[in-house]
């Protein structure tokens, strides 16, 4: 029996901390890391430059083109929060083991304060932040399978958990194989 995939996605709101768990996750497991937010700003230039010059549509393609980078090259797949809006990224998930990082917005504040990115520019960021997160939320909870909140406890911990989890998780079983 084959896997589907060998790749482990991270998936959840801005500042949970999928590039740094992810970053830590792949070097503990001895596997490529890969963000779709860094490979777009490699290919493209600055994420809020994209989206001030071409609109939030062409950062969007632009996205869905490093998702399916990502996904092929197997490892730790860290996806910008706005990602899994695409279909075809949500779709192409399910071949995958997907994580979602969840964080409080108490702790979420300090971390995104004074960011630059481009959805929470503005006098109330937080607020921006919270609308878009129950937005996303259902989304991120159909997808996943495994959910860790980055909220306490040293980083490392969780990446520890994070580490054990997949380790433990089978890669599931190619669905054309199984008939």
């Amino acid at each position: 029996m084959t896997s589907r995939s060998d790749a482990v996605v991270l998936i959840g709101p801005m500042g949970a901390g999928k590039t740094s768990i992810g970053k830590k996750a792949a070097r503990a497991l001895g596997v490529p890391f890969f963000d779709t937010d860094i490979a777009i700003v490699r290919d493209h230039g600055p994420i809020e430059q994209l989206f001030a010059e071409h609109g939030e549509e062409h950062f969007r393609a632009l996205e869905r083109e490093a998702v399916v980078e990502g996904l092929s090259q197997g490892g730790i797949v860290s996806l910008g929060g706005g990602a899994v809006l695409h279909p075809a990224t949500r779709a192409d998930l399910g071949a995958h083991r997907v994580i979602l990082l969840t964080v409080a917005p108490k702790v979420v504040a300090g971390r995104v304060r004074d960011s630059a990115r481009p959805l929470l520019r503005g006098e109330d960021a937080m607020a921006r932040w919270s609308a878009i997160l129950e937005e996303r939320m259902p989304v991120y909870r159909s997808l996943a399978d495994a959910t860790f909140d980055t909220s306490s406890g040293p980083l490392q911990h969780i990446v520890d958990a994070i580490v054990e989890w997949i380790r433990e998780q089978p890669r599931s079983a190619d669905p054309e194989e199984a008939r």
